[in-house]
């Protein structure tokens, strides 16, 4: 079995780009830290030839669940809206991928994260998503071509 630092070294890319996917800039860093420390605790466990990178992603999806529920729980008290007519954008605002991602579907945004910045096959999607394979691929479909209009629109 490889030394856990080496996991991190060899998946940890991967899996911050998927927590960036699913949950956006603000919360990426704190899920993947989440992900990477549950990962050590079941690391002794894991059986031998499992595919690594489909288990990191599969932890990382519940940490995104994770940080989706305590953000609904979670209260915001404001007197009243600030106007941000002229403020200065905030970090990652200038992301436009990130910026085309959040306008997809959950289920869109998460089968692209998982197949196209993971590599998982849509198999392995599927099941992170209890899905089908075959309603993977349209989803998947249909946020690529979203995302290509969104594109195009910009360049008008």
């Amino acid at each position: 079995m490889k030394p856990f630092e080496a996991i991190v070294r060899e998946h940890g890319a991967v899996v911050l780009r998927v927590c960036r996917a699913v949950l956006g800039p603000d919360d990426a860093e704190d899920a993947w830290s989440e992900t990477f420390l549950a990962a050590l605790r079941a690391y002794p466990s894991l059986p031998p030839g499992a595919n690594v990178q489909a288990w990191l992603v599969t932890i990382a999806k519940r940490k995104a669940i994770d940080v989706h529920r305590a953000a609904a729980r979670r209260p915001v008290l404001v007197p009243e809206l600030p106007d941000r007519g002229g403020a200065a954008p905030g970090p990652g605002e200038h992301d436009g991928l990130w910026a085309a991602l959040r306008t997809l579907p959950q289920r869109q945004r998460e089968t692209l994260a998982y197949h196209h910045l993971a590599g998982l096959p849509f198999a392995e999607v599927a099941v992170l998503l209890d899905s089908t394979e075959a309603a993977c691929r349209r989803a998947a479909a249909d946020g690529i071509k979203k995302l290509r209009a969104l594109e195009t629109e910009e360049l008008r």
